[in-house]
C-alpha cells in the first residue's frame, strides 16, 4: 500500500512539473487572416482555396492535370514575425507523403528561415512528424537580434508537390507573433516544368525559385506544373493579367518529342507565347529558357538529342522574334545554368546542388536584364533590414514610400539614414528635430524624405532595386549615406558602394541632377571622415556628379564637431538641422514656374 501511494505522489508530481514547463499554444490560421498573407499567388482573391496556384475560373479551361498540379502548394509562403525561442507548424495535406524519388519534406514538408536584422537569412532545422497531421517542431530559437527586442522576420515554405488542406502556426503563450502582409514588389513570374515546381528538391526552401527568389529578395510566382508545363495558350493568356517584373518561359523540358508534339508545333506555341505577352505587357522583359540538359546526355545520345532540338527550335523562334522588333526579350542559354555531372537525382530532375546551380545561372542573367547587379564588397550588395524596430518599421516605411510617390511624385528626392530621416517632411517620422528648417527650405521644392533610420549603403542601393525611384520624373536626387557603414567598411568599400548607388539612381532617373553629399562629421571620427570625404568628392567626379559637403559648417576651429549643434553626436539638433539647410541651399534645383508642385 505504502508502495502505491509513494508512486501516486512521485507521478503526481512528475505531472504537475510537466504541466508547468510544458508552454500553452497560441494558434494562427493563415486562411482566417484579414489581408493577405499567402505570398506566391498571383489570383489570392480568385482562387478556390486558399493554398491554390491558380484562379477558380481556370479549372473550365486548362487541362484537368494543369489543374489538380495547380491546387498543388508550390511556391507559396507565408512571412511572419515573432520574438519566440519555438515554433510550431501543423497542417494536413490531400495526397501520398513522398514519391520513389523525392523525399517527404520536400513533396509535403515545409521550410522555415528566419531573416536578421541585416537582411541575412538564417536556416530552421526543424523536427518533423508526417501522420494524418503533420507536424514540424522548430525549438532553440534565438527570439531576437542584436539591435532590438522585438523578434525577427520567418518565412515558411508550404510543401511542393501537395495540397494543403489546413495549415496552423502556433507560438507559446505570451511570445509576440506578426503576421506580415506580401511584399509590394512587383513578382517574377516562372511558367515552367516539374523542374520548377520543385522535383527533386530536399525541401522546399530548396527549390531554384525559392533561392532565387531569396537571392533576389524578391517575390516569385510559380507556375511549375510537373510533365504539364506546355507553353499551353490557356496559361500564356492568364500570364498577363499579372503585372509582372519579369514573365519567365521555361517549358522546353516538356516539349521534348517524346511529348508527341510536332517540332512545328513547338516553334509556334514559342512564338505564340511571347507575342501574346508582348501585345498586353509592351514593356514587361521576357526571359525564353533553354532545356537545361541530361545528366546522361553525354554518353546517351538519344537523350542528348531530345534537348538539342527543343532548344534548338528556341533559338530559331527568338531570332525571328528579334528580327520582328520584340524588345525586352532574353534568352537563358543551357550554357549559362551549366549543370554539373552530379547536379541531377534521375538524369531529369535536379537535387540540392542542381537546384542551386539553376537558381545561380538565372540570377546572373535576371539581374543584367533588371540592371540590378552586385559586387564584390558588402557595400554593393542591396539587402534590407530591420535594425530599428523600437521606433519605426522599415518594410511599412519602404510601402508608405512608393505609395506617396506614386499619388504625390516628387520633384526633389532625398536619400539617407536615420540624419535624414528624423529631419522632417513626408513620410512623417516618428522623431522630428529640424522640422522648421525642412518646412523652409525643402518642402516648397516638393521633397520628398527618403532616409531610413539606421540604414547603410546597402539598404538604400535595394531600396533604389525596389522600386523608391520608379515611375515618375525627378528634377533632383541627393544622397547623405554612409556613416552607418563606418564601423564594417573600409574607406573604398565605402566609396565603392557609393559609386553603384549612384550608377543604380542614374538608370532609374536617367534625367535628375545628382547631388551626392559627404559624410557628415561625428564624434571621435572627424579625422577618419575628413580624408573619406576627400575621397567622395574625387568619386563624384569620376561620376561625373555634383558634391557638396555641408558637414563643414558643424565643426569648430579644432575641426572637432561643435557639440552645441548635435544631440548626441551624431544627430543634429534643430539648429544643426537649420546650418546644414542653410549650406544646402545653393545646391538645390530651384522651381520652374511652368512646374511647381507643393507637397
Amino acid at each position: 500500500m505504502k508502495r502505491t501511494l509513494l508512486f501516486i505522489c512521485i507521478f503526481l508530481q512528475s505531472l504537475l512539473a510537466f504541466s508547468q514547463t510544458t508552454p500553452v499554444y497560441v494558434w494562427w490560421n493563415p486562411a482566417q487572416s484579414e489581408f493577405p498573407v499567402i505570398e506566391g499567388q498571383a489570383w489570392p482573391k480568385e482562387v478556390q482555396h486558399t493554398y491554390h496556384r491558380l484562379p477558380a475560373t481556370a479549372e473550365k479551361t486548362v487541362r484537368k492535370p494543369v489543374w489538380d498540379l495547380s491546387r498543388q502548394s508550390a511556391g507559396l509562403l507565408i512571412r511572419f514575425s515573432a520574438s519566440t525561442d519555438q515554433i510550431i507548424v501543423r497542417y494536413i495535406v490531400e495526397g501520398q507523403h513522398a514519391m520513389p524519388h523525392m523525399p517527404a519534406t520536400g513533396v509535403s514538408g515545409v521550410d522555415l528561415y528566419a531573416v536578421n536584422s541585416d537582411g541575412a537569412y538564417l536556416w530552421c532545422a526543424g523536427k518533423y512528424a508526417f501522420g494524418d497531421t503533420i507536424q514540424y517542431r522548430f525549438t532553440n530559437l534565438q527570439a531576437n537580434d542584436t539591435y532590438h527586442t522585438k523578434g525577427r522576420e520567418y518565412r515558411l515554405y508550404l510543401p511542393l508537390y501537395n495540397s494543403v488542406k489546413w495549415l496552423e502556426i502556433g507560438v507559446p503563450q505570451g511570445a509576440s507573433f506578426t503576421p506580415l502582409p506580401v511584399r509590394v514588389d512587383k513578382p517574377i513570374v516562372v511558367y515552367g516544368t516539374s523542374i520548377a515546381q520543385g522535383a527533386c528538391a530536399s525541401r522546399p526552401g530548396m527549390a531554384w525559385t525559392a533561392i532565387l527568389g531569396r537571392k533576389l529578395e524578391r517575390p516569385l510566382i510559380n507556375l511549375g506544373f510537373s510533365g504539364n508545363g506546355r507553353l499551353e495558350k490557356e496559361i500564356i493568356d492568364l500570364l498577363p493579367s499579372i503585372d509582372a517584373k519579369l514573365y519567365v518561359l521555361d517549358c522546353l523540358p516538356n516539349l521534348v518529342a517524346t511529348v508527341g508534339i510536332s517540332p512545328d508545333e513547338i516553334k509556334q506555341r514559342i512564338l505564340e507565347s511571347v507575342k501574346t505577352l508582348r501585345q498586353k505587357r509592351p514593356n514587361t522583359p521576357i526571359l525564353l529558357v533553354e532545356h537545361a540538359g541530361y545528366t546522361e546526355g553525354l554518353i546517351n545520345p538519344e537523350r542528348r538529342n531530345l534537348y538539342t532540338t527543343v532548344n534548338a527550335l528556341q533559338r530559331q523562334a527568338f531570332a525571328q522574334l528579334k528580327t520582328e522588333a520584340i524588345g525586352q526579350l532574353y534568352l537563358l542559354p543551357l550554357s549559362e545554368i551549366n549543370l554539373s555531372l552530379d547536379a541531377m537525382v534521375d538524369g531529369t530532375h535536379p537535387s540540392d546542388l542542381g537546384m542551386q546551380q539553376y537558381a545561380e545561372g538565372y540570377e546572373k542573367s535576371i539581374r543584367t536584364i533588371l540592371n540590378e547587379p552586385v559586387g564584390i564588397y558588402t557595400t554593393t550588395q542591396p539587402c534590407p533590414q530591420s535594425r530599428d524596430f523600437k521606433i519605426y518599421d522599415w518594410e511599412t516605411r519602404h510601402r508608405e514610400e512608393i505609395a506617396l510617390a506614386k499619388t504625390n511624385p516628387p520633384r526633389i528626392i532625398f536619400l539617407g539614414n536615420s540624419i535624414t530621416h528624423y529631419w522632417g517632411g513626408q513620410p512623417q517620422a516618428p522623431i522630428s528635430r529640424g522640422t522648421d528648417s525642412w518646412n523652409k527650405v525643402f518642402s516648397p521644392l516638393g521633397t520628398q524624405n527618403l532616409g531610413y533610420g539606421w540604414d547603410r549603403i546597402e539598404n538604400v542601393l535595394w531600396r533604389v532595386y525596389h522600386g523608391e525611384l520608379d515611375g515618375y520624373e525627378a528634377s533632383q536626387v541627393i544622397i547623405m549615406i554612409g556613416t552607418n557603414n563606418l564601423h564594417l567598411n573600409s574607406d573604398k568599400e565605402i566609396i565603392e558602394g557609393l559609386k553603384w548607388l549612384v550608377q543604380a539612381i542614374k538608370v532609374r532617373q536617367p534625367k535628375a541632377a545628382i547631388l551626392l553629399l559627404g559624410i557628415l562629421p561625428r564624434r571621435q571620427g572627424e579625422q577618419r571622415i575628413t580624408g573619406l570625404n576627400e575621397g567622395i568628392a574625387q568619386a563624384s567626379g569620376e561620376l561625373n556628379v555634383t558634391y557638396a559637403e555641408p558637414g563643414k559648417g558643424l565643426v569648430n576651429t579644432e575641426g572637432k564637431i561643435d557639440e552645441s549643434l548635435f544631440t548626441d553626436g551624431l544627430h543634429p539638433n534643430e539648429e544643426g538641422y537649420r546650418k546644414l539647410a542653410e549650406s544646402l541651399k545653393p545646391y538645390l534645383k530651384p522651381v520652374e514656374q511652368s512646374g511647381k508642385r507643393k507637397r
